[in-house]
């Protein structure tokens, strides 16, 4: 069975000692994915923004369709625990679409973004997470046309007229930071989640943070490089972790949770120090797995505290162990030391 290390252990209960007033102050958010087909909670004091995951564009492209509404509301509750917790709707995630035609006409624009201003009122949330995974392209299976981009902006000044400016705006980004024109929508948008995972399979890292012979085609540091390259700013940027893994399909499963990986039996923990990452090895020495440890988190949060970004967002809390372990180590990790 792998072992998990808490050796962040002691770092993490002074963290939540000082809780309070301290954490309020400190401007480095932790966004956490919810998604509408599971059933756990986050636990608000970990959290500074929960990503209700997901809405959808109608089939008529004019408006927002919400998959258990229920769930929402239930999310939202969390506020009476921590009034300062923000919750917003995050429309779109693989595979959905309506966004290209939706986008492209000035009217679906319009009454979409009206409809995104009723959801944020009639659920009393904080704001609206964009997921169109990815203007332009159709690897996802949806409509795709070379004015996506364009358009994409569009999207998001109506948006941001809609909502008002009180209203966080936010967006999910691919690790590279293609598709989107960033430098158009730096000052529309209050930051960016970069998706800096799924970068690889074995035997190759999925999220890695620095390149290794071992990385995907990127790391988490060349996603931050090219997301500034293209105009996004350092202080809108949150580097994205995933509370997964990546098997090679024989060994183990090609996608598996962090809580059902640390019960695997039969493999051997492995730390790539370039790469600054675990992964998992069978009986012959082959890499078998891609994962994220409390570790390797440790060194993403002192990253993230280095190199000035806004915080860290994970997909999603319910890959995680009971007892949080991968969440409180991001909480930890991205909160402690930050100014």
């Amino acid at each position: 069975m792998i072992k998990r290390s808490f050796l962040s252990g002691i770092l993490f209960l002074c963290v939540v000692a000082c809780f309070g007033d301290n954490y309020r102050k400190n401007k480095k958010i932790i966004v956490a994915y919810v998604t509408s087909w599971t059933k756990t909670l986050p636990d608000p004091r970990y959290v500074t923004h929960i990503n209700y995951a997901f809405g959808h564009v109608t089939a008529t492209f004019d408006g927002v369709r919400i998959d258990n509404e229920q769930r929402l509301r239930e999310i939202a509750s969390l506020k009476t625990a921590n009034p300062h917790l923000k919750i917003l709707l995050s429309i779109g995630g693989w595979g959905s679409g309506g966004f290209s035609e939706m986008a492209a006409d000035a009217g679906n624009r319009e009454k979409f973004s009206n409809d995104c201003a009723r959801i944020v009122k009639q659920f009393e949330l904080d704001g609206i997470d964009i997921d169109w995974e990815y203007p332009t392209s159709k690897a996802g299976g949806i409509s795709a046309t070379q004015e996506d981009t364009r358009n994409f902006t569009l999207l998001m000044k109506q948006i941001r007229k809609s909502i008002g400016r009180k209203k966080l705006l936010t967006l999910a980004s691919v690790i590279s930071g293609q598709y989107i024109d960033f430098a158009a929508i730096k000052n529309l948008v209050n930051f960016v989640n970069i998706m800096a995972y799924d970068a690889g399979r074995p035997p190759k890292h999925h999220a890695a943070l620095y390149r290794s012979a071992m990385t995907g085609w990127a790391s988490g540091e060349e996603a931050v490089n090219a997301h500034k390259l293209a105009g996004m700013p350092s202080a809108k940027l949150v580097l994205g972790i995933p509370l997964y893994g990546r098997g090679n399909k024989t060994d183990i499963k090609e996608f598996v949770h962090y809580r059902d990986l640390v019960k695997l039996e039969g493999f051997i923990s492995k730390w790539d120090s370039v790469a600054q990452v675990p992964y998992l090895v069978n009986a012959a020495g082959e890499f078998v797995c891609s994962f994220e440890s409390p570790e390797s988190i440790a060194i993403k949060g002192s990253f993230i505290r280095e190199k000035g970004l806004l915080g860290a967002m994970y997909w999603e809390h319910a890959g995680d162990t009971e007892d949080n372990v991968l969440g409180k180590a991001i909480f930890s990790s991205v909160v402690t030391g930050a100014d």
